[in-house]
């Protein structure tokens, strides 16, 4: 496979699976464990990251403008939307804390199949239970900032390969009874400065590597991962309460098993 096929392929997966319940980590993975695909490296995780980045940022480019003001305006009209945005970046604070003190072991990639497979088996059946267990009752504007952090500290669990980063937030916003259209919204939403934290340490580490990062095939990883994650968010979140969460973890299942078998 050319390393021209192979990062078009990648973007796609990364576009798809950053926003899905499905773990993109994983998925990127796959076809070097699988079929001994190149590892297209550090520089292309930047890349993709990048992409999905941009997507994400365009997509709620409206809410992001109203969340900015609301922080720096004290009127009482923009109280739920300061709400949402203190509640983002403190739900991001765990996850950059984990990443500052687990960075060298990140940086490993100790990935297995086996422990890829386990992690889809065990958080698809944790989500699945949250999905049904859940009372639904919540919006976004009832997240407390103790709410938050426990979403955030629960994010920590998607540096695992396999886990799934909006996949866990999702979970933790059903299990304290949100609704599944704005627990979708806000994993969405943590994305934003998760990615942006993430793509922080990738960068230093390219420097430090000095790695180089302006290749044709880097920008379409970028341009791939970029435009399949904007239409997956927006298709995502139109189509979330009619499909559910057991396609996913029916999917995330039969992945775990092939895996385990092959």
């Amino acid at each position: 496979m050319s390393d021209i096929v192979l990062s078009l392929m990648l973007g796609i997966i990364q576009g798809l699976t950053e926003f899905l319940p499905i773990s993109s980590s994983a998925h990127l993975l796959i076809p070097t464990l699988l079929f001994g695909a190149n590892d297209l490296g550090l520089e292309f995780d930047i890349a993709v990251h990048a992409g999905t980045l941009c997507a994400v940022i365009y997509f709620f480019k409206d809410d992001i403008k109203v969340y900015i003001s609301s922080i720096f305006n004290s009127s009482s009209s923009y109280e739920n939307d300061r709400r949402v945005a203190i509640n983002l970046l403190i739900a991001t604070v765990p996850i950059v804390l984990a990443g500052i003190f687990l960075n060298d072991l990140i940086s490993q990639r100790l990935v297995t199949k086996e422990l890829i497979a386990w992690s889809n088996i065990i958080f698809a059946s944790l989500l699945l239970l949250s999905f049904y267990l859940s009372k639904k009752n919540k919006d976004i504007f009832h997240l407390s900032m103790s709410m938050s952090f426990f979403i955030g500290c629960i994010q920590i669990f998607a540096l695992i390969p396999g886990a799934s980063r909006s996949g866990v937030v999702i979970m933790a916003c059903l299990f304290l009874g949100l609704n599944l259209k704005d627990s979708s919204r806000f994993a969405f939403l943590l994305a934003i400065p998760t990615i942006l934290g993430a793509l922080v340490f990738l960068i230093s580490d390219s420097i430090s590597a000095n790695l180089n990062i302006f290749s044709i095939q880097l920008f379409i990883g970028f341009i791939t991962s970029a435009l399949v994650a904007f239409f997956t968010i927006k298709y995502f979140l139109q189509f979330v309460d009619r499909i559910g969460m057991t396609p996913f973890f029916i999917y995330r299942i039969f992945l775990g098993l092939l895996l385990i078998i092959l």
